[in-house]
C-alpha cells in the first residue's frame, strides 16, 4: 500500500508543473501557520511545528532559485510532499481547535501525541530534502525525462536513469529509497560502466548510510552495491572518508550470510592500504576477523584471512595482531583450511608477524607452527610465502628440531623447483642455519646443498643470485664446504660471472668472498684465470670491493709463476 501511495503521489506530481506546485505550497503555508498558531493542547509539540512551519518559505524559496527548478522531475516531487504535509498541518490543527461548545473528541489523545510527532518528522524531512537538492547538486544530477526524439538512444537514457537513481538514494520516505536500490543494483549488475562514473561523495555516503538501515534485506543489497564499487578500486579512499568501515565491521560481526560476505570481501580489498588497515584494527574489525577464519564457509574464511594477511603488513600493528590470538588462528588454517586459498594467506600472514619481531618469532614456534609450515611445503601450492616464514624464525628452532623434523630436505626442494622468490627465500634460510655452528655447515653440505646454490647463481632473478651467493660465501668459511664447492665443475665458473662490476649486481662482494675462500687451490686460481676473472677484478679493486684486490694479487703472483715455470 505504501508502494501504491507512493507511486500514485509521484504520478500525481508529474501531471502538474512546478510552478503550480509551488504556488499552491505557498497558498497553503499562511493558513496551516494560522491554524497551527490557533490549536490548543499539546502546546509544546505544536510551538516546534510552528518553528518548522516558518523555515518552509526560505527552503521553498531556495529550492526554486535553482536553475533546473521547473526542469526537474524531483523539484516537483519535492513540492508535493510539501504541499502534502502543509495538508496535513492544516487538518491536524482544525481537530485541535477549541470548541465554544463541548463535542466528543473524534481522536483520542494518544492518536493525536502520534499524529503530531507523525507531522514533526513529515516537516524535518521536507525541510531536510529541499535543502539537499539545492546544496548537494541533487537536483543536478537528476535529469528530466527524455524527450520522444531522444528517445531513441540507449545509452542515454541509462545514464539519465542512474543519476535519477543515485538522486533518489539521498531524497524522500525509506521506501522511495529502498526501490531506489533495487533499481540501482539491477542498474549496476546490467550495466557497471555505466553506475561508476556517475557516482558522486553525496550518493556513496547515502549507500554507506543505508548500511545501518533496519532492514537486512537493504543492508544486503545496499552492501552488495557497494562491495561492487570496491572492487572497481576507484573509490577507495571515498569510501573510507565517508565512514564505510564501521558498518562493514558490524556485518561481518553479526550481518546475514550474503551481508557479511560482502562485508568481508570488501574489508579484504580496502585492507590493502596500510591506512586503511589500521582504521579497521582501531575500529574493532580484528576479533570478528578471527572468528569468521574459524567458522566461515570457503568464500569468508578465505576474505577474512586475506584481510588478516594485509592487517599483518603493517609493523606496527602486529603485535597487537599476536595478542588477539591471530598466530593461534593461522596455524589452525595452515592445518586446516576450507580452501587453499585460506592456507596461502595464512602462510603470507605468519611470514609477516616474523619479519622482523624476535619476540613474535618466538611466539609462532612456541605456537607449533613449525610442523604445519612443513606440511604446507609438502602441499601444491606456491611456496614462496611458506619457505619465506620459516626462513624468518629457523633461527629460533633447536638445531635437533630442524634434524628431526627434515627442514634441510624442504629447503633442497624450494631451491630446485621454487619460484624465484622460494629460491631466494630458502638460500637465505640455508645462510641462517649455517651460522648456527660449524657442525650445521657439514650438515647442509652433506644435503647436497652446495649444488643447488650453485645452479642457483645461473638465475636470472638478481635476488635469486644475490641469495645464493650469500648463503656460499656463508658456508665456505668451512674447509670442508669449501672442497666440496671445489670439486663442482660448475663452481669456480658461475662465481666467476658473478664477478660483474654492473651496479646491478649485488652478488660480486659474496662472490669475490667465496672465489678468495678456495683460491687457495692452483686447480681453482687456474680456473678463475681462465674464465676471465683478473679483468673483473681489476674493475672490482678500483671499485674498493672488499677482497678484491687480494684475490687478484693472488691471482696475478700465480700467473706470473706460471708464466716462470713455462720458461
Amino acid at each position: 500500500m505504501v508502494e501504491q501511495a507512493s507511486t500514485m503521489a509521484e504520478a500525481n506530481s508529474s501531471a502538474e508543473s512546478a510552478a503550480e506546485l509551488l504556488s499552491q505550497a505557498q497558498k497553503l503555508i499562511p493558513i496551516a501557520l494560522e491554524r497551527a498558531k490557533l490549536a490548543g493542547g499539546f502546546p509544546s509539540r505544536w510551538k516546534l511545528i510552528i518553528s518548522k512551519l516558518e523555515l518552509i518559505p526560505s527552503r521553498l524559496s531556495d529550492l526554486s532559485g535553482h536553475p533546473l527548478f521547473s526542469k526537474n522531475q524531483l523539484s516537483r516531487e519535492q513540492l508535493h510532499s510539501v504541499t502534502t504535509t502543509l495538508s496535513d498541518a492544516i487538518s491536524i490543527a482544525d481537530l485541535c481547535h477549541p470548541s465554544p461548545s463541548p463535542a466528543p473528541p473524534t481522536v483520542g489523545k494518544l492518536q493525536m501525541q502520534s499524529d503530531l510527532d507523525s507531522l514533526i518528522c513529515k516537516l524535518d524531512l521536507n525541510l531536510r530534502d529541499c535543502a539537499l537538492l539545492v546544496k548537494t547538486g541533487v537536483l543536478s544530477d537528476a535529469t528530466p525525462p527524455p524527450s520522444p526524439a531522444k528517445r531513441s538512444t540507449e545509452s542515454e537514457p541509462s545514464r539519465r536513469n542512474v543519476r535519477e537513481l543515485l538522486a533518489r538514494l539521498q531524497i524522500g520516505h525509506s521506501e522511495a529509497k529502498h526501490r531506489a536500490v533495487d533499481g540501482l543494483l539491477a542498474a549496476i549488475q546490467d550495466d557497471e560502466k555505466t553506475v561508476l562514473p556517475a557516482l558522486s561523495r553525496s550518493s556513496v555516503s547515502a549507500l554507506v548510510q543505508l548500511l545501518s538501515s533496519t532492514s537486512p534485506k537493504i543492508k544486503e543489497k545496499a552492501a552488495t552495491i557497494l562491495c561492487l564499487i570496491v572492487e572497481s578500486g576507484t573509490y577507495d579512499a571515498l569510501l573510507v572518508g565517508e565512514g564505510i568501515l564501521p558498518p562493514f565491521i558490524r556485518l561481518a560481526e553479526s550481518g546475514t550470510p550474503a551481508s557479511r560476505e560482502k562485508a568481508v570481501i570488501s574489508l579484504q580489498r580496502l585492507s590493502v592500504t596500510p591506512d586503511t588497515a589500521r582504521s579497521i584494527m582501531g575500529h574493532g574489525g580484528v576479533r570478528p576477523l578471527l572468528d569468521i577464519c574459524l567458522t566461515g564457509d570457503s568464500i569468508t574464511q578465505s576474505a577474512a584471512a586475506g584481510a588478516l594477511k594485509n592487517l599483518s603488513a603493517v609493523p606496527e600493528i602486529r603485535q597487537t595482531l599476536a595478542d588477539e590470538g591471530i598466530i593461534r588462528v593461522m596455524i589452525n588454517l595452515l592445518d586446516s583450511g576450507i580452501v587453499l586459498g585460506s592456507k596461502e594467506y595464512a602462510a603470507e600472514c605468519l611470514m609477516n608477524l616474523t619479519a622482523t619481531n624476535d619476540n613474535l618469532r618466538r611466539s609462532v614456534v612456541a605456537g607449533g607452527a613449525l610442523p604445519s609450515l612443513l606440511a604446507y611445503l609438502d602441499g601444491p601450492l606456491p611456496q614462496e610465502s611458506g619457505v619465506s616464514a620459516l626462513r624468518n624464525i629457523i633461527t629460533s628452532v633447536p638445531p635437533e628440531t630442524l634434524i628431526s623434523l627434515s627442514v634441510l630436505p624442504r629447503l633442497l626442494h624450494a631451491m630446485k623447483d621454487g619460484s624465484p622468490g622460494a629460491q631466494q627465500a630458502a638460500a637465505a634460510a640455508i645462510n641462517k642455519v649455517s651460522l648456527i655452528s660449524p657442525e650445521m655447515k657439514k650438515l647442509v653440505c652433506d644435503n647436497g646443498c652446495i649444488a643447488y646454490l650453485v645452479r642457483m647463481l645461473e638465475a636470472k632473478s638478481n635476488g635469486v643470485r644475490e641469495a645464493a651467493a650469500q648463503a656460499l660465501a656463508g658456508l665456505v668459511s668451512c674447509k670442508y664446504c669449501g672442497r666440496v664447492l671445489k670439486k663442482d665443475e660448475k663452481g669456480v665458473p658461475n662465481l666467476v660471472q658473478l664477478l660483474d662490476s654492473s651496479p646491478a649486481n649485488n652478488a660480486k662482494k659474496n662472490a669475490v668472498l667465496c672465489l678468495l675462500s678456495v683460491s687457495s687451490s692452483r686447480k681453482s686460481k687456474k680456473m678463475m684465470v681462465a674464465h676471465g676473472a683478473i679483468g673483473y677484478l681489476k674493475k672490482l679493486s678500483e671499485m674498493d670491493v672488499n677482497g678484491a684486490k687480494k684475490l687478484l694479487e693472488r691471482l696475478e703472483r700465480g700467473k706470473l709463476k706460471s708464466l716462470f715455470y713455462r720458461r
